[in-house]
């Protein structure tokens, strides 16, 4: 387990903004919830409450990594508008301490599915 620092910061902050996850043509998620995580130089991600998505439409995986930061993520696969998109949502269970805002979020890789921020 490594620490977030100054050499590797982690900021989780509430999105003023509400945030749809579509896919297929059908809505996976949308909520005022979502948490934005921006971990050292790379993209910032959108951390949705599970509460908050069609969990339907998921179907876990058997797919796990490895973050030293987060913990480790498990995977799921979209079922939506006949498209099949494997392991393009990962979440963190039990994250490690400086990021447990995240527990129990579905984070979604920008590239399978269509992330929208819309007025709150």
């Amino acid at each position: 387990m490594k620490i977030p620092g100054p050499d590797h910061p982690i900021t989780i902050a509430l999105n003023p903004r509400r945030v749809r996850i579509t896919a297929g043509g059908k809505v996976i998620a949308e909520t005022a919830r979502a948490l934005v995580l921006q971990e050292a130089s790379y993209p910032a991600v959108q951390y949705i409450p599970r509460a908050d998505a069609d969990m339907t439409l998921l179907s876990a995986t058997h797919h796990h990594t490895h973050c030293p930061y987060k913990g480790d993520a498990g995977y799921f696969t979209i079922h939506a508008g006949g498209e099949t998109l494997d392991n393009a949502v990962w979440t963190y269970e039990t994250p490690h301490d400086a990021v447990k805002a995240i527990a129990s979020h579905l984070a979604f890789y920008p590239d399978r599915v269509k992330i929208e921020e819309l007025p709150a």
